[in-house]
């Protein structure tokens, strides 16, 4: 089927609207009607081809939340009308040691939802810029909010697993001293979610005008990362530090703060690469430096559900399909509180 959707068609142009295709719906898989799709900044990385690969004409989008509009004749979990979710996979090999054991996210055969190789036309998946989407049912998630926060509720789908996951991991809970190092699209949710899981929240800004900002989003205290001062009445002090910071930047800063066998996660993915940190900084308090890329399907469900348990939700900027590219211009600028979404109704209007 045809349907409406906006995407770019070279690097150096601006997204477009355009009529993709979307194949009818298989044994396993759901269709759904797009109600809304939140914009990452990974959407704009690979738009303008900035990592290698881009694949075009490329439909971003994998913060996805609509409607079931179909199912296949083998779906036993989903039924028309549900409100459902779709995150950065649509499919993995399903047979790996890292798929038997929930972590889709880092099966070598994982596909995301746009500008992966696929079977359907034009033979690259297309994302959820679109009116509607088809997906194996094994991706395809269930959302429990109310439906007024729905469009709020999108970025949960990239920028909140992405932040759950390693909370999760390192065991973020009450009792633990946690550094949010950025206040953007991740790092809004971090503080949100750091909190609500009862850890003492330590926001990390270069911005004096986000203190207040970081406060209100759940932030017990907040420091200036360009005040030596109060860096320094940090040192050897967290037990963990989610760095959302997606540029080139002092890791060693940020590590000294860590106390023994803390870790620092880095969630941002920098166009040229972080200064090499200071091994010193490491060994002498068995620090770990790690990273993390997403999450699992199954732990995927766990923070959607744990967010509307805790009334969880991203803070937003609705915005119409006419305003994609002013969007992504002001998220390069870094004007942006603090996700964009797209109401996916006004994509037939392009």
């Amino acid at each position: 089927m045809s349907v409406h959707a906006y995407g770019a068609r070279a690097g150096d142009q601006p997204l477009e609207a355009m009529e993709i295709y979307r194949r009818a719906p298989g044994p396993h898989d759901v269709q759904i009607d797009i109600a809304y799709c939140g914009i990452c900044h990974s959407d704009l990385h690979t738009v303008r081809a900035e990592w290698e690969g881009t694949c075009y004409p490329c439909v971003p989008g994998h913060e996805i939340v609509g409607k079931v509009s179909a199912v296949g004749d083998h779906v036993t979990g989903f039924r028309v009308g549900d409100v459902v979710g779709v995150g950065c996979m649509v499919d993995s090999c399903q047979q790996c040691e890292e798929c038997e054991a929930g972590f889709e996210n880092y099966c070598d055969g994982m596909v995301m939802t746009y500008n992966s190789p696929s079977e359907d036309e034009p033979g690259w998946t297309l994302g959820g810029y679109s009116q509607k989407i088809v997906v194996n049912e094994r991706f395809v998630l269930r959302i429990h909010h109310a439906e007024e926060h729905l469009a709020a509720v999108a970025p949960l789908l990239c920028a909140g697993i992405t932040t759950y996951s390693p909370l999760r991991h390192w065991q973020v809970g009450s009792g633990k001293k946690v550094g949010v190092v950025g206040i953007g699209g991740l790092g809004h949710m971090a503080i949100k979610l750091a909190h609500a899981m009862g850890a003492h929240v330590v926001a990390f800004t270069t911005s004096e005008s986000k203190r207040e900002a970081a406060r209100q989003l759940g932030a017990d205290e907040t420091v200036n990362s360009r005040n030596a001062e109060e860096m320094t009445e940090h040192l050897n002090s967290f037990d963990f530090i989610l760095n959302t910071v997606a540029a080139s930047h002092d890791l060693d800063a940020f590590l000294a703060l860590l106390k023994r066998d803390g870790t620092m996660t880095l969630l941002g993915v920098p166009g040229t690469p972080h200064p090499s940190p200071n091994v010193f900084n490491l060994v002498m308090k068995r620090r770990s430096l790690a990273g993390s890329l997403i999450g699992g399907i199954a732990e995927t469900q766990e923070m959607l559900d744990f967010c509307a348990e805790h009334g969880i939700v991203a803070d937003i900027e609705l915005i119409g399909a006419d305003q994609i590219n002013t969007a992504y211009a002001r998220m390069e600028k870094g004007d942006v509180k603090y996700r964009f979404v797209i109401d996916c109704a006004t994509l037939a209007a392009g």
